[in-house]
């Protein structure tokens, strides 16, 4: 793993906390420990974890309050360890926002296959919301952020660096209407003197490009004496 996986151990029994983490560092992973539910709370607000290994039966918060304060301010994923083979406890850690829960006594090679499935699930996850944002595709158009290329029916279509940058901020923010200095503002730059009707131009000459008929759009539409808009 290039970065350290960052794990929160809670338990107040010290022996667990310290063979668990022993195992996890093996792995190479970032282990922090906290032995109350105050202390696990407090930690997973300064620290975003990719896991934390949550004991039910706690000091000052119990398992389930924990993982009810974490879920009001983040979704890291948790995985509830109960002590008893209480469905109870499985269906109630799940009901707060757990991802997975683990029976003690158990096998630190299971902590650990569950762990790994966990953060390689969320990993994945967050690469396809990402791929999600730099790839906008919108019938024959598609549109790719990173690459800063757009395409119409499979085929390249070579934009200006102004026509470009038009398109991307009005394709991100699908339905929101900028006005004409909004536009100019924001691709020009505040320092930028010249004539309004520049953006017009701009317009007109994207939508010569992308457009299947430029006066009736498909995708970069008037709102009049409002502005312009990208139809999602």
């Amino acid at each position: 793993m290039s970065m350290a996986n960052k794990v929160l151990v809670v338990d107040d029994e010290k022996l667990i906390v310290k063979g668990i983490k022993f195992s996890l560092q093996q792995e190479g992973m970032e282990v922090d420990c906290a032995y109350d539910g105050g202390e696990a709370v407090e930690m997973a607000k300064q620290k975003e974890y990719d896991i934390v290994l949550l004991d039910v039966m706690l000091p000052v918060y119990n398992g389930f309050e924990v993982c009810q304060q974490i879920r009001e301010f983040s979704d890291m994923p948790i995985i509830m360890l109960t002590a008893k083979g209480d469905d109870m406890d499985k269906i109630l850690g799940l009901e707060y926002g757990a991802d997975d829960y683990i029976t003690k006594p158990f096998n630190i090679l299971e902590v650990k296959a569950r762990i790994k499935a966990i953060i390689r699930r969320n990993s994945r996850r967050a690469k396809k919301e990402e791929e999600k944002k730099t790839i906008i595709e919108n019938g024959d158009l598609k549109l790719d952020i990173e690459g800063k290329r757009i395409y119409i029916c499979g085929k390249e279509i070579n934009l200006t660096t102004k026509e470009f940058d038009m398109m991307e901020l009005l394709a991100t923010n699908p339905g929101k209407i900028y006005s004409r200095e909004k536009l100019m503002n924001l691709v020009w730059g505040s320092k930028y003197n010249g004539d309004l009707r520049t953006v017009d131009v701009h317009i007109r000459r994207l939508r010569e490009k992308i457009e299947e008929d430029p006066a009736n759009p498909k995708y970069v539409h008037t709102k009049w004496g409002m502005g312009y808009y990208y139809q999602g």
